[in-house]
């Protein structure tokens, strides 16, 4: 923003009767994580006033909202070896495009941080979100009715509107696998009359009647259709993706399905099982090959990339891609959870699609799918799974198998959450002797175990239960948002 931009916004938010949920005035008081959760409460507050943007000014008497300058210098300001900018915008989660602007404003020094609303999810500073409540910052978790209000709205619109308009009955059955239907979703005889056909397909909201015409719902076509070319979806099949070693340089295979998902899935299972690394080993002088992958992991990984993904995001395939160490599934849109909170949350973009693909037995029950493939990781003794967003997509990756000793830092900080968690959602809790069990540690080798729990404390992501018990011996934990 330019020098009169700035003076006539500052002078916008001093006409403010006092601070409020997405304003926030301070002289020089800039404790760096007071910074970072002052953004990320702001940003919620944005977003649940309807406004474009919060401000967090310095060089402002917060209660007479007179200016009285700052010496603060953010653009000088380091944590640690690193830039005061560059250390927010790392501990923020989604990243938002924050602005900050120092200049002069009656002759006095003013700095002012102009924050995005947050959008799809609360904005979370160092795995925590936080909210205005009047002029008080306050732990987001407290008030789940506004935590609620900041997911972005769901809604089963995109799955009730026509792909293909004006169609007859005789179409109908030629443009969509009809059979498949009734026998993957219905489970029910095929009707002898064209007509019982058409009313259960209506039924399902597969295609409307309306004005005496019959159109296709985007349901009906991405589940059913015999080529998403004929509804222009051809984007939204399914691309699988096969790479020469653990990177993009070198494509052995690179396939793009043309049917609906209920009629291409097992299908499409099956083709991604016959590209999958395997090993081989005997067992009772009988050679056997094992998937480097559990085959329930991935079913549920691809079931969950094929309910969540955002329709309206152009131009995106929902991709499984294939390398060396690992498999990454991926779909348009952000999530409508934060990635962290897979295993304890549910919430989904297409409601109607969801409980089609649970009724066909595509996927586990409603928020059950992502602790089976954690069970299933820990199982197999593979590293745990990542979730990732990058720009308008989620990411999900499950890896080869690694001993403990090849895992970084981040990967064993990972897996001691995604453990903690799991333990927490089965009525149990984690401790030094579930993890040795967990990463195949010896007894005698607890310190182990016990240097990653101290490392996962560290970074937010877990908690003592009982913070006064002083006994290590008999210390479990709790994920950090329980």
């Amino acid at each position: 923003m330019k020098q009169q931009e700035l003076e006539a916004l500052l002078a916008y938010l001093l006409a403010l009767p006092k601070e409020n949920e997405y304003v926030e005035f301070k002289e020089n008081n800039a404790q760096k994580e007071k910074i970072g959760e002052y953004l990320s409460a702001l940003s919620n507050g944005a977003t649940l006033y309807k406004q474009n943007f919060g401000y967090l000014v310095f060089g402002v008497h917060d209660e007479a909202l007179t200016p009285v300058g700052t010496t603060f210098k953010p653009t000088q300001e380091k944590v640690g070896n690193e830039e005061l900018y560059f250390w927010l915008d790392r501990m923020l989660n989604p990243r938002i495009d924050f602005r900050i602007y120092e200049f002069q404003y009656q002759q006095k020094n003013i700095v002012l941080f102009q924050i995005p609303a947050s959008k799809y999810q609360p904005t979370r500073f160092q795995n925590e979100s936080y909210v205005r409540i009047g002029s008080y910052t306050k732990y987001l978790r407290e008030f789940p009715d506004k935590e609620r209000k900041l997911w972005q709205p769901i809604s089963s619109e995109y799955e009730l509107e026509y792909a293909k308009e004006d169609v007859n009955p005789q179409e109908v059955v030629a443009l969509l696998d009809t059979q498949a239907v009734f026998d993957l979703l219905l489970r029910t005889p095929y009707p002898t009359e064209q007509q019982g056909v058409i009313e259960k397909m209506i039924d399902e909201k597969l295609i409307v009647k309306s004005n005496g015409h019959y159109h296709i719902t985007n349901l009906g076509a991405l589940l059913f259709a015999k080529n998403l070319k004929e509804f222009d979806l051809e984007r939204k099949a399914p691309r699988v993706i096969k790479y020469k070693g653990k990177g993009k340089l070198e494509t052995e295979k690179d396939q793009i399905g043309i049917y609906g998902y209920a009629i291409s899935f097992k299908r499409l299972l099956e083709y991604i099982s016959a590209l999958l690394p395997s090993n081989e080993i005997i067992e009772m002088a009988t050679r056997k090959e094992i998937l480097m992958y559990p085959p329930l992991a991935i079913r549920e990984l691809v079931a969950n990339a094929i309910i969540h993904q955002d329709f309206r995001e152009k131009g995106t395939f929902l991709t499984i891609e294939i390398y060396e160490d690992r498999i990454e599934i991926s779909n348009a849109g952000m999530p409508t959870v934060e990635t962290q909170r897979f295993i304890d949350k549910y919430n989904t973009r297409n409601n109607l699609l969801a409980s089609a693909m649970r009724r066909m037995g595509f996927c586990e029950e409603k928020g059950s799918g992502i602790d089976k493939v954690i069970q299933l990781c820990e199982f197999f003794q593979l590293p745990a799974p990542d979730f990732r967003t990058n720009e308008a997509q989620t990411i999900a990756i499950l890896y080869a198998h690694q001993n403990l000793q090849e895992m970084d830092k981040k990967d064993k900080i990972r897996a001691t959450y995604q453990h903690c968690c799991l333990m927490y959602v089965t009525n149990q809790k984690m401790t030094n002797q579930t993890l040795r069990e967990r990463f195949k540690i010896d007894e005698q080798n607890s310190a182990t175990a016990t240097r990653i729990i101290k490392d996962t404390t560290e970074a937010g992501l877990i908690k003592q239960e009982d913070s006064e018990n002083k006994s290590r011996k008999f210390v479990s934990y709790i994920p950090y948002w329980s």
